[in-house]
């Protein structure tokens, strides 16, 4: 029987291959000129993410069940660990893997680009990636564009008609109904159930971002407590926290924090991160114990920063999916 030949090219052009290398010599040039040490840390994990948002993809090294180990979603436990043991401002440029994401922005695997500034403010952090940004759109001889900044409280607000710092679950709940007749049903509005923050999310993904300015870069600073990640809460108001989201052209670029450093308020998260795994029906997460030794010891004064690098590379290197971006799919 013939069968048709497996297709061998890659996903990418050469084209945007070299202009991928570009990016990524720029990306070192960045951080080189401002004194930041790149480092390498490990990409196979003995834990996982808690965070109910992110899937986390299970290896069993040698086959063996008694050690399951993970590919890691994000270095930041590891950089955070470095940081603690007295290490200066870092970067990392990795390839990270999260389970059941794929579409025209995402990937299983894809490159990340993640920093740390010590002492940073959030106002500081949020010109240093806009810097960087500006600099890879530079190097693909494109334009970022006008930088314009929003707090979450004003553009959930314009888009919605609610105020999410004060809005009730069922008020959030009802404007979904409303609003999204036709892209959800009444199943998942129960299955979310009174998480505020996860109906906050789908109101942000479908209502607010698409009504962004697509020209420039968008930041979205200081998002509920109800999101709060791994970020601090705002010590001036108790009912934000020092997070923010830069956006171009309607997609999220980066995503960043004014770290977390309680170890306590970090062990209170993870656990309300179980409960919201267990409501889930997803898999429990054991907390990394390493992780929070590092915490116990002391994490300083911090900023940091994920990047979504394929994402760059596709928004200013004019291509229309994430697997134009890469050598290979897999």
């Amino acid at each position: 029987m013939n069968t048709a030949p497996a297709d061998w090219r890659p996903t990418a052009s050469l084209e945007t291959l070299r202009l991928r290398a570009q990016l990524l010599a720029a990306a070192r040039d960045f951080f080189a000129r401002r004194d930041i040490m790149e480092v390498e840390t490990p990409a196979l994990v003995h834990y996982g993410v808690s965070d109910p948002h992110l899937q986390n993809i299970r290896c069993r090294p040698g086959n063996n069940p008694e050690q399951s180990c993970y590919l890691h979603t994000s270095p930041e436990y590891h950089m955070k660990r470095l940081l603690a043991s007295g290490a200066p401002d870092i970067y990392q440029l990795c390839k990270v893997c999260r389970d059941a994401e794929t579409g025209l922005r995402h990937q299983a695997e894809f490159t990340m680009i993640e920093w740390y500034r010590l002492g940073f403010t959030l106002d500081e952090m949020i010109t240093d990636t806009c810097a960087l940004i500006e600099q890879l759109a530079r190097t693909a001889s494109s334009d970022a564009g006008k930088v314009c900044r929003y707090s979450y409280q004003e553009v959930f607000r314009a888009a919605t008609g609610l105020d999410p710092l004060s809005a009730t679950v069922a008020e959030l709940a009802d404007q979904a109904r409303q609003r999204l007749q036709s892209e959800i049903d009444e199943r998942l509005l129960l299955q979310l159930g009174d998480d505020a923050g996860t109906l906050q999310d789908l109101l942000m993904t479908h209502l607010v971002i698409p009504e962004l300015d697509r020209q420039g870069l968008v930041v979205i600073h200081h998002y509920p407590v109800t999101q709060a990640a791994l970020a601090r809460i705002d010590p001036t108001d108790s009912r934000v926290v020092e997070r923010f989201e830069i956006f171009h052209a309607g997609m999220e670029l980066a995503n960043g924090y004014r770290e977390l450093i309680d170890a306590q308020e970090q062990r209170q998260r993870l656990a309300s991160d179980q409960l919201h795994r267990h409501k889930a029906s997803l898999p429990d997460i054991k907390p990394d114990p390493e992780f929070l030794a590092a915490l116990d010891h002391g994490l300083p004064d911090c900023s940091g920063v994920a990047l979504g690098f394929d994402r760059v590379l596709m928004s200013f290197g004019g291509l229309s999916t994430i697997q134009e971006t890469i050598s290979f799919t897999g």
